[in-house]
């Protein structure tokens, strides 16, 4: 954290008496931050409440010492400012305790460990008319005001998401350090001290200030995914999504298990730009078109905060009352099921005996895809995460399952949530597809998307427009609903609604997708679909908008990460000289992780001079273009119909194979 610059003897005519509960741990930071405002003036440290003794060069000799608060208060005056700073199972007694004895209040994080505990802590102080303090330090950071210019100014447009991540390392020492460290309940008694709500609960109340989250009701929705290495009681692995009361998305993925520790940030999300707050350095750097600048910035001490709000009325940076937003985050934690533990086979553990710490693996690019994504662990199905059931499965007849179908309902409305197949596998079980990747969250395993539905984006991120001549965040985001799901053995029928961003209904589809096996290590997809305007609609995207070679929409299959790819047509082979082209088919064959598999594509008969659209330097990715150039006008009735046909294959594809697995799905057709 940063060192606030130390105030002048003349501001304090008269220091302030406090009372510092809790010395050691976080209470040494209070004694050093009081030793400070002690020597210029603002305050006289005179009493140390802890049944532990401090350290006696701690202190300055005439502060007196008791084993607890109540002999403190039962010895002597009442302070001006209590500083609570001891286990956080203890904050709402000894708050309510220092409270009733006239005392304003100064209370470490989190304030206390439920929700019912806060709002009766409130209503004490209000009953006072006390002012209470949260020991969030980062509020007083004066970054927080520059981020507020900087988006009124527009330079990083709009905001239009906030996020937060904190990768830290903790060691065995530190969770047997206290009988509370790591525990959810201790003795019966709440505690609640998890990665979200303790150590790095300062990038959960940085986040929410920042998007204007103070009180309760400024707090719409959390759904929180709790995880732990450790083998403690509370998390250390977390994602926590947070919906405001205006519809912001606030998304925070936490771990204690990462490789090394890192400043932790909050990224404020522009529709020109973003902003990234380092917040325990008060250090912010600004990214958008022009460029990245790096500034830093002051903090105003939070105990000085205090001492000017008793004497000036200066409202508190870090109130009581402003920790309601926070404190619904703490009790969705509080009440959620029980952690799930990593398995052991995913977590590599470093350091010797009470020095040991583990790390999750791949847990840093984790936590940047939950952020970039809206999406929980789970939602983006890591290894160790809780599973998520599918809709339906697609299966062989009478045989396994290859392909799970996803609805899409609780993806982020900017990825324009709609049904996908994920996790398609071949039939040794190599997964090739992906799903939310970091470089574009908005692609979604294999399905069907288009940029601009007359106006709607139905793809998900930015929509490129005509009118500004590159891609623009807009809120034009639609989503395809499912209306009705049937599965059978080797089948799946679904009748969807695309649904425009203000909620009419754009195109009503019929969807179909069939598996059967194809004979050499292959298994085959048919997939068709049929849509049907509800009026006079327009199918359009990138391409149809002036985004010259970049017409994708349509048919789209993101690819799992692989290496050693190649991708190739009957005539031709390498992303350039396919990327644009009609073929009769495609083909890419690469390493997925330790096995060799690939893909066959044939074109749609309805359309054979659609182009392909074909990424494989900047991301693995292959799509059939509907609207390369032109869009695709439906008068209101008026049908389009596509039928893929898609070979998943075990092992290396050459233009051989490719073609006799084509070929042998078009003699069976005959």
């Amino acid at each position: 954290m940063s060192t606030p610059a130390s105030p002048t003897a003349q501001t304090y005519a008269v220091p302030a008496r406090i009372a510092l509960v809790g010395a050691h741990g976080f209470g040494l930071v209070h004694l050093r931050n009081l030793d400070r405002l002690s020597r210029a003036g603002a305050v006289v440290l005179d009493a140390v409440a802890d049944p532990r003794p401090p350290d006696a060069d701690t202190l300055p000799e005439a502060t007196a010492q008791f084993a607890s608060l109540d002999e403190l208060l039962a010895d002597r005056p009442a302070p001006d400012i209590a500083i609570v700073a001891t286990p956080l199972h203890t904050h709402g007694p000894l708050g309510a305790t220092a409270l009733d004895s006239g005392a304003q209040l100064y209370l470490e994080k989190p304030p206390v460990p439920s929700l019912g505990a806060y709002r009766e802590l409130l209503s004490h102080a209000t009953r006072r008319d006390a002012a209470v303090q949260i020991g969030f330090q980062s509020l007083g950071s004066h970054a927080l005001p520059a981020i507020e210019s900087l988006l009124a100014s527009g330079e990083i447009g709009t905001l239009r998401a906030v996020g937060a991540i904190g990768v830290w390392t903790r060691d065995l020492a530190y969770y047997a350090r206290s009988r509370w460290a790591g525990k959810r309940v201790l003795d019966g008694v709440e505690v609640v001290d998890g990665v979200v709500t303790n150590p790095l609960a300062h990038a959960v109340a940085t986040a929410l200030r920042i998007a204007g989250a103070r009180r309760e009701e400024d707090v719409a929705s959390i759904d929180v995914d709790l995880y732990h290495a450790h083998s403690i009681d509370a998390d250390d692995t977390s994602a926590v999504r947070i919906v405001t009361s205006t519809g912001l998305p606030i998304t925070c993925a936490l771990t204690l298990c990462a490789a090394q520790s890192a400043e932790p940030w909050v990224t404020v999300y522009g529709t020109e730009g973003e902003a990234q707050f380092f917040y325990t350095e008060d250090r912010l750097v600004v990214r958008t078109a022009a460029g990245e600048r790096e500034e830093r910035y002051g903090r105003t001490d939070l105990t000085e905060n205090l001492l000017d709000h008793l004497r000036t009325g200066s409202p508190l940076l870090s109130s009581l009352a402003d920790a309601g937003a926070f404190m619904r985050v703490l009790e969705a934690v509080r009440t959620a099921p029980a952690p799930r533990q990593i398995p052991a086979e995913l977590v590599d553990w470093v350091g010797e005996r009470q020095a040991a710490r583990p790390i999750v693996r791949d847990i840093e690019e984790a936590l940047e895809r939950a952020v970039r994504a809206q999406a929980t662990f789970s939602e983006l199905g890591l290894p160790w995460a809780a599973p998520q059931e599918p809709i339906a499965e697609l299966t062989l007849p009478n045989g396994p399952a290859v392909a799970e179908l996803r609805s899409g309902s609780g993806i982020a409305p900017t990825l324009s949530p709609r049904p996908y197949l994920h996790p398609v596998r071949t039939l040794a079980g190599t997964v090739v597809t992906d799903h939310l990747p970091l470089d574009h969250p908005w692609h979604l395993g294999l399905g069907w998307a288009l940029q601009d539905v007359s106006g709607t984006n139905l793809w998900g991120g930015r929509t490129y427009t005509r009118e500004a001549g590159r891609y623009v965040w807009r809120p034009d985001h639609g989503r395809i609903a499912a209306e009705r799901v049937e599965a059978s053995a080797g089948r799946l029928d679904l009748s969807l609604r695309w649904e425009a961003h203000d909620g009419a209904t754009l195109l009503r589809e019929q969807r179909a997708a069939s598996a059967e096996p194809a004979g050499d290590g292959a298994w085959r997809l048919d997939l068709a679909t049929r849509l049907t305007a509800a009026g006079p609609v327009s199918l359009g995207g990138p391409g149809s908008n002036g985004n010259a070679g970049g017409g994708y929409g349509g048919f789209f299959l993101r690819l799992a990460p692989c290496e050693d790819a190649r991708v190739f047509t009957p005539a031709a082979e390498g992303e350039e000289a396919v990327h644009g082209h009609a073929a009769a088919w495609i083909a890419w064959s690469a390493r997925f992780g330790s096995r060799s598999a690939g893909v066959v594509i044939a074109a749609a008969p309805e359309a054979p001079d659609d182009p392909w659209f074909v990424r494989l330097a900047g991301y693995p990715g292959i799509g059939s273009a509907l609207a390369w150039e032109r869009a695709v006008e439906l008068g209101a009735g008026d049908s389009l119909a596509r039928t893929f046909r898609v070979w998943f294959v075990d092992g290396p594809v050459d233009a051989h194979r490719a073609a006799a697995l084509v070929a042998s799905a078009a003699g069976g057709a005959a």
